[in-house]
C-alpha cells in the first residue's frame, strides 16, 4: 500500500513536468483596422479644430464687450450715489459710444447724435425695449445735472440694465 501512495505523487510530478505555458494571442491593436476609420478620426479632429478656431476668434472679437461690461459695473456704482450721478450718466453715455466705436467703423458711428444715435442703437440691438436708454440719449444727455438728481433709483437701475443688455446683445454686421 505504500507503493500506491507513492505512485500518484510520482505520476503527478511527471504530469506537471510535461505541462507548458498557455499560448496567449497577440494583444488587439487600438489602431483602426481599415483606412476608413482613420479618415473618420481625421474628419472629427478637423471639425473640432475649426470649431475651436472659430470660438477663439469670437472670443477675441468680443473682448471689447467684456471690457465694457467691466467698466459698466463701476459706472453702475457711480450712478447710484447722488453726488456722482451726473458723472456716472456722462460715463455711461461715453461707454455706449465707445462700445459702438469698437464694433463699427468710426465713420459710421462717430457723427451720430440725438435721434440718429437712438435709431442706430435700436437697429443694432436685438430688441427695441430700452426706453430709459433712449430717453437718456434723447433728452437727459443735453441738460445740466439737475434732471439726474431726481430720477428714481428704479429708473437708474433700468438705465444700467438697458446699457448692459445693449452691450451684450448688439449685432455687428460682418
Amino acid at each position: 500500500m505504500a507503493e500506491a501512495t507513492v505512485n500518484p505523487n510520482r505520476m503527478a510530478n511527471v504530469a506537471l513536468r510535461s505541462l507548458h505555458d498557455i499560448s496567449v494571442p497577440e494583444p488587439v491593436s487600438w489602431m483602426p483596422q481599415t483606412w476608413g476609420w482613420a479618415l473618420v478620426v481625421v474628419c472629427i479632429l478637423l471639425v473640432l479644430a475649426v470649431y475651436g478656431f472659430r470660438a477663439f476668434r469670437r472670443y477675441q472679437r468680443n473682448a471689447y464687450r467684456r471690457e465694457a461690461l467691466e467698466l459698466l459695473v463701476e459706472i453702475a456704482e457711480t450712478i447710484q450715489v447722488p453726488a456722482t450721478r451726473q458723472q456716472g450718466i456722462d460715463d455711461l453715455a461715453e461707454l455706449v459710444k465707445r462700445t459702438a466705436l469698437a464694433g463699427w467703423r468710426r465713420e459710421q458711428v462717430a457723427p451720430l447724435t440725438g435721434a440718429n444715435w437712438n435709431a442706430f442703437l435700436a437697429s443694432s440691438a436685438d430688441n427695441d425695449e430700452s426706453v430709459v436708454l433712449k430717453r437718456l440719449f434723447d433728452d437727459l444727455e443735453y441738460h445740466d445735472g439737475t434732471p439726474f438728481q431726481h430720477l428714481p433709483s428704479s429708473e437708474l437701475t433700468q438705465l444700467v440694465q438697458d446699457a448692459r443688455h445693449w452691450i451684450e446683445g448688439h449685432h455687428v454686421s460682418a
